[in-house]
């Protein structure tokens, strides 16, 4: 008894490795109640009230506390239970593994009932190896490097802009969505009901499109935006005087921008020469991610264009400026927090660094 009741001291690997598992989303329920059970007994309860508290019995948690005590993290795996010997040897598994990794001289990927048939297995002998090891053929994600020479300086500059803006200025990070389609679909959309989802045709009439030129405040979240007809420097250079009327004049104005030709006109560079409390901070080729407005695009995207039904472009303009003047109302800046260091480092690795979200 003794044992069971000895209390329980957590290095802070161990500690931090329970606490893990117990916010896991994606563990078995019974390995986060184990370490549910160990931290708690770590903070001095009993093993009455643990049970009591997770709806356990008092003797799982003494067997587990026990465990513990006794082999640590590893004592909280299941034992190896008997039965009957695998069929197939480890070097056919690993043969299916290699040859899985290598793409078939028919098609881009391997699925489980064409690998079954290449190495006169079952297919679902082949999809549980794949589960086991973590092979997802059927997968893929998108991911673009910036090779951008100034990569390194650019995003130094425009995170610091995120995370210490300058004293009396204003951070604004500005693009184009261009070619929003006006989309109206064939038929009326049939309602979302109990048990139903929401349905529409799969085709669609096209009524034109529009551009729509924002730029997010990143203090406090609201927009300034215009659609407009084209995506030319004429237009920019029409949306930077709406910019400059609608922000406080005694405040500079910091721009992070893409590298879009139009950005770069020389009738735009002539109009900063005589505005000069514009300041534009290009971005890093390839690295849309880095200018917050792209996540505001998304938004929009999803909750007011990708289902929307738009009869004429007027109507999806319309649309637009109402979900504009709602965010306005209510805005939402968004939170950066990484630093230039932690991005840097993760960057020659080629992570998903530069993927466009909308």
């Amino acid at each position: 008894m003794k044992t069971l009741l000895s209390k329980i001291v957590l290095s802070n690997d161990q500690w931090q490795e329970l606490e893990r598992r117990e916010r896991s989303r994606t563990l078995p329920q019974k390995v986060v109640l184990r370490a549910k059970i160990i931290l708690m007994a770590s903070k001095g309860k009993s093993n009455s009230v643990i049970a009591r508290t997770l709806n356990l019995s008092r003797p799982t948690v003494i067997h587990w506390r026990s465990s513990f005590i006794e082999k640590g993290l590893d004592g909280l795996k299941d034992i190896p239970k008997p039965g009957r010997p695998p069929v197939l040897s480890e070097d056919t598994i690993k043969d299916i593994v290699s040859s899985t990794m290598v793409k078939p001289n028919n098609a881009t990927h391997w699925s489980t009932r064409m690998m079954a048939k290449e190495k006169s297995v079952s297919h679902m002998t082949v999809q549980r190896i794949w589960k086991k090891v973590h092979l997802q053929p059927h997968r893929t994600k998108a991911f673009k490097y910036s090779n951008d020479p100034k990569l390194i300086p650019k995003t130094i500059d425009i995170i610091g802009l995120y995370l210490d803006p300058p004293d009396n200025a204003l951070v604004l990070s500005v693009d184009e969505k261009s070619q929003i389609q006006a989309l109206d679909h064939t038929q009326p959309l049939l309602p979302l009901r109990p048990g139903q989802v929401e349905r529409h045709t799969h085709d669609y009439l096209r009524h034109g499109t529009t551009c729509l030129f924002a730029a997010l405040e990143i203090a406090n979240g609201k927009v300034i935006a215009e659609c407009q007809s084209r995506h030319r420097h004429q237009e920019f250079l029409k949306f930077l005087k709406l910019i400059d009327k609608q922000t406080p004049p005694d405040k500079d104005l910091h721009l992070i921008i893409d590298n879009y030709s139009t950005h770069k006109h020389q009738k735009v560079k002539n109009w900063l020469k005589h505005h000069q409390r514009f300041y534009f901070h290009f971005t890093p080729t390839g690295s849309s991610w880095l200018n917050q407005i792209e996540i505001w695009f998304g938004i929009l995207t999803n909750r007011r264009i990708r289902r929307g039904t738009f009869k004429s472009v007027k109507e999806l303009i319309n649309a637009i400026e109402q979900y504009i003047e709602a965010n306005n109302k209510n805005p939402k800046p968004f939170i950066w927090t990484k630093t230039a260091n932690e991005i840097l480092r993760k960057l020659p690795n080629c992570k998903d660094t530069s993927v466009t979200r909308h």
